[in-house]
């Protein structure tokens, strides 16, 4: 059945790093309100989130799963993500579908670097969040220290809701608990924070709260929206594996998560307006893919969609923003881990599951009116493998099965770069990427070989040469060639591309072989001169030469053209033209300037550095791509895993001397061996 109401439904997502025991957290909340007969582990693999092959064997979440449970009434749907960084692209589209992100910290562990992360993403798109401190009962730990940490990191605004008691086998709710005995801090005191954080909001409310007149309802009622405007940001202490704190994480859910109409306000995009949704479910149907995954064993394709407006059944006709004919959904579903239990319809503010739609993550799909909506910012695969297929003629294999794994992961990319003639993957990682092509191996049977790509230089001339003459001639038997052109070659401005220009006035060379000799030209451009690189950036004027009666013909043109302007850009004082990106490096203030001296090693030029809460700064420098296409594994290492960082190409510049010597001396060695 559908969930009763809007005012009835919450949408959470389990955010941070990876063993902090957000699955094993979601398990026991699945299990507390009776949606499974036994509490589900990673550890023994008998997760109902964690139930992928591959999961099971790493014992770790690998892909976004869904779940859903009843409590108190209310009808919740679980988002549970992946902790490691690699694989955090599905975790974060996952966060337009819901209005509150449960960030959990491990007691033992603090403060990682994808809580932080995740933290920031959710704060960011505007979702309510609540802070779990889960493992309480690990050795040598120190909560009262992580919680002042908590506040340093994330703000005041993280208040505590509950506190560890009977030496971490039990929590007391300090919200609705003025006195009792906590491990550690005054239940009175932190009563009196989390209820000024709530009537925050309200100036009456606050009035009434001095006047001691505030009504034990009214906090109540006003909770939801001081979550949804994060003007408090709860903190729960839970031990997953010894049901400690569960039913108070519940709790805290259905009580204090706001429900669809109180959370995030979503827009969408209409003639270039940001037009709000009603989230109602009158009016037209309004959706958005959040999750598109594949089940393994039986290969059919599921799409979780967010319903923002409207309802959902399967007689709804849906369009979608990424094009196509209009189509029927068919049954209408949920998820449960691997399941998908059929319902009658999805309402607005609802969570639901279509099977066998080709659709996208992101798409928006409509019934009547619809245009984009915002997900969070997604972060930019910046990790790249070349791949070469293990057995001739399997390159289109390897392109659909990894098109079909980019359909489900958006940090997943693929492309067939023209410059270098190389098939590339982009990832966050290179485990992300290992592990695609791990899948690949094991649901597609197919295999590929793999080498870092080709950095993507060019070709170009820096001075002017003059009636520069090539004649091409063969006369081997048979139908003889000849082609005979004469050309000045010149620099064209930086990005202004490649321009031939006919100067033959007569009739030198007869009009039909002119384009002949642009087009042989526009040939040797592509395969380069110096190093095999394309050339750019020249103009060529075609001012001379001469055609034979017989031996003319088109390919002798072409052929001559080719000549004559490899030999042009020979004298022309040909360069190399390096990509320079813009890089942006975000990093523990630590390390500042451990970044800062391997970016001058890396031919780095600096642009800029700010300082950002948490006790990070952001550096900004100009590098040029081959000296940070291994960055990732060297930030790591410098930073601990705490960095990050993103790149976009800014432009292209002259390499050294030293630099190009050697990159000519690769190709010639590289054509070599071939």
């Amino acid at each position: 059945m559908a969930a009763g109401s809007i005012a009835d439904i919450r949408n959470i997502t389990f955010l941070g790093h990876v063993g902090a025991g957000k699955t094993s957290l979601a398990e026991a909340c699945l299990f507390k309100a009776g949606q499974t007969n036994r509490l589900g582990s990673v550890q023994d693999g008998s997760s109902i989130l964690d139930f992928t092959d591959e999961e099971k064997e790493k014992q770790c979440s690998l892909e976004t799963s869904l779940a859903f449970l009843e409590h108190k009434g209310k009808h919740v749907n679980i988002v549970d993500t992946p902790g490691a960084l690699d694989f955090c692209g599905p975790a974060v589209a996952a966060l337009g579908g819901t209005e509150l992100g449960i960030v959990v910290v491990s007691a033992a562990a603090g403060v990682e670097v994808n809580t932080r992360k995740m933290f920031l993403r959710a704060r960011d798109f505007g979702l309510g969040i609540l802070v779990v401190i889960n493992k309480i009962d690990s050795d040598n730990i120190d909560l009262p220290g992580l919680l002042s940490n908590i506040q340093e990191l994330f703000g005041s605004e993280c208040v505590p809701i509950n506190l560890p008691a009977n030496g971490g086998a039990a929590v007391i709710d300090v919200l609705k608990n003025s006195e009792g005995s906590a491990d550690f801090g005054d239940v009175g005191e932190a009563h009196t924070a989390a209820l000024e954080a709530i009537v925050a909001i309200d100036d009456d409310l606050m009035e009434k709260y001095f006047a001691g007149e505030v009504a034990a309802d009214e906090v109540a009622k006003a909770a939801p929206r001081a979550v949804a405007e994060q003007a408090i940001i709860p903190v729960l202490f839970t031990n997953a594996r010894n049901d400690v704190g569960i039913i108070e994480l519940m709790d805290a859910i259905v009580e204090l998560g706001p429900d669809p109409a109180q959370g995030k306000q979503r827009t969408m995009l209409i003639d270039d307006e940001e037009t709000p949704i009603d989230p109602t479910s009158a009016g037209a149907f309004i959706g958005q893919v959040i999750r598109v995954t594949s089940d393994p064993k039986t290969n059919i394709k599921y799409s979780s969609i967010r319903i923002h407006r409207g309802q959902l059944d399967h007689d709804t006709t849906l369009h979608s923003t990424s094009g196509g004919k209009g189509m029927r959904p068919g049954q209408v579903h949920r998820t449960l881990g691997g399941e998908h239990p059929d319902i009658d319809a999805g309402i607005a503010g609802d969570i639901v599951c279509l099977a066998k739609v080709d659709v996208h993550i992101g798409d928006v799909l409509y019934s009547d009116e619809g245009g984009p909506m915002a997900l969070p910012k997604l972060p930019k695969p910046m990790f790249a493998m070349a791949l070469e297929p293990k057995k001739r003629g399997d390159e289109e294999k390897i392109a659909v099965a990894l098109r079909k794994f980019s359909e489900e992961d958006p940090c997943l990319q693929l492309e067939r770069v023209a410059s270098t003639k190389e098939l590339v993957i982009r990832g966050l990682g290179e485990l992300h990427v290992r592990s695609m092509l791990d899948r690949m191996k094991r649901y597609h049977k197919v295999e590929a070989d793999t080498r870092p790509p080709r950095i993507p230089y060019l070709e170009t001339i820096t001075a002017r040469v003059a009636n520069v003459e090539y004649t091409h001639k063969k006369q081997s038997g048979g139908s003889g060639q000849f082609g005979r052109v004469i050309i000045n070659v010149e620099p064209n401005e930086r990005g202004a591309g490649y321009e031939f220009i006919d100067k033959i006035f007569g009739g030198a060379i007869d009009q039909g072989y002119r384009p002949s000799v642009d087009k042989g030209i526009r040939q040797q451009m592509s395969e380069g001169v110096l190093a095999g690189y394309e050339v750019v950036d020249v103009k060529v004027e075609l001012i001379d030469g001469k055609t034979h009666p017989v031996d003319s013909k088109d390919i002798a043109f072409q052929l001559a053209g080719r000549g004559a302007f490899k030999e042009a850009v020979a004298r022309a004082k040909p360069v190399i033209l390096e990509p320079i990106v813009e890089l942006e490096v975000t990093c523990p203030n630590d390390n500042v300037g451990d970044i800062q001296g391997d970016l001058a090693s890396r031919r780095g030029r600096p642009q800029g550095q700010e300082s950002l809460p948490g006790n990070m700064a952001l550096i900004k420098a100009t590098v040029p791509l081959a000296e940070v296409a291994d960055y990732h594994s060297r930030l790591s290492s410098i930073t601990g895993g705490q960095g990050s960082y993103s790149m976009e190409l800014s432009h292209y510049d002259n390499v050294p001397p030293n630099v190009q010597q050697q990159i000519i001396a690769k190709s010639q060695k590289s054509d070599a061996n071939d």
